[in-house]
């Protein structure tokens, strides 16, 4: 059985100020060209299909689109709720459209049953699991299981779901795998409370997931994070988007390839004087209508270079200058180097500045615990 992985969608995102409505509707299209091409049985969404828990109109419609295009074409479909969906929305009318082959997690209760499918190699088992915190799989477990973390609910959900590795089976999930490269784009919980270990899916042959916003396998080929089909942060700049292909052969046969995806408009870096990339006839690798971020070099700054500068790239995204003066003041790169930091390190930075004093293991703790406290909240 050959299917397409796909994950995080993030229908509705906005990029700064600028909607990506179109671009996602032209790379779900792209989707969609290739399925016709390659033939897969089924496509699999591994969460977030979109970028909020109340999506607007244009991405509900944009995603309704998208079903109505897979099940004219008779394939299977496998979705999950991600960490920025509403599972409730997500599972929204599902028992009628499983009728259609479009099978989508419902909000977790502690049971998941397998969806059983069939090739000439047998039968193929298909779990759903949807992104869970601890609090949801603690409220549905039984009163001696222990679950303090996202590793204790992830092997206490995948443990319920009694998995017989003697036969082939496809695990849809939305988490962090310790050991993954994030682009720092992601949501993640600070200390890496999030984690889970792949071990815990030694059960099955294929993991898709999602979360993660590069392609990626982690520990082994089998388990692996799709990525997005667009560049979604400033990030992920240097990203090749693909789609996964799988080939389920017979037990322990698998083949796993990429499909690269070409978007309706790249996002790049540019970096160079403002009188070169503001010259027309100045060559830049880029079109002109792409998202860009503009790196200046020169030592005199332009104040009004951002605004003359949307004159020939009208998506540009970001400005910043490296030079002796920015250079001297540590400023350069100053968004990444943020991105790069969890919240507990911007914390102890800014107790060390206005105090003068690190933070002790007790206070450290006691930061962990309460905002780990603060993000199981947020249902």
């Amino acid at each position: 059985m050959k299917l397409f992985h796909i994950s995080d969608l993030h229908l509705g995102k906005r990029l700064n100020e600028f909607s990506l409505i179109d671009d996602q509707k032209y790379i779900l299209d792209q989707i969609l060209k290739l399925s016709d091409e390659l033939k897969p049985e089924g496509i699999i969404i591994a969460g977030d299909i979109y970028d909020r828990a109340a999506p607007s109109a244009e991405a509900i419609n944009l995603f309704s689109s998208f079903l109505t295009r897979i099940s004219e074409r008779k394939l299977k479909f496998f979705a999950i709720s991600g960490n920025h969906d509403s599972p409730e929305r997500v599972s929204y009318g599902g028992k009628i459209l499983k009728n259609a082959g479009l099978y989508f997690s419902d909000s977790y209760d502690g049971k998941i049953c397998p969806i059983t499918l069939s090739d000439e190699f047998g039968e193929i088992n298909f779990y759903l699991l949807p992104f869970v915190r601890p609090a949801v799989v603690r409220a549905c477990a039984d009163e001696e299981a222990k679950i303090d973390s996202f590793n204790d609910a992830v092997e206490y959900a995948v443990k319920c779901m009694n998995v017989n590795p003697k036969k082939r089976n496809v695990l849809v999930a939305h988490q962090y795998v310790t050991g993954a490269a994030s682009s720092g784009s992601e949501e993640s919980i600070v200390g890496g409370l999030d984690n889970i270990e792949a071990s815990l899916f030694d059960d099955f042959d294929y993991v898709a997931l999602g979360h993660i916003h590069g392609a990626q396998s982690v520990k082994r080929d089998a388990v692996r994070y799709s990525g997005t089909p667009l560049k979604y942060s400033l990030s992920e700049v240097n990203h090749k988007k693909t789609i996964t292909v799988i080939e389920l052969k017979e037990k322990g046969n698998i083949e796993i390839s990429e499909v690269p995806l070409e978007p309706l408009h790249d996002l790049v870096e540019l970096r160079g004087t403002y009188d070169n990339l503001s010259n027309q006839k100045f060559d830049v690798q880029a079109k002109n209508d792409d998202y860009i971020k503009i790196i200046l070099t020169d030592e005199i700054e332009n104040h009004g270079a951002l605004s003359k500068l949307r004159h020939r790239f009208p998506n540009l995204l970001a400005l910043e200058y490296d030079n002796a003066k920015t250079r001297f003041n540590g400023m350069v790169s100053i968004d990444e180097k943020v991105q790069e930091k969890s919240p507990v390190q911007l914390v102890e930075d800014l107790y060390k500045k206005q105090m003068n004093l690190e933070l002790t293991d007790e206070q450290r703790k006691y930061l962990l615990e309460r905002i780990n406290e603060i993000w199981e909240g947020e249902e």
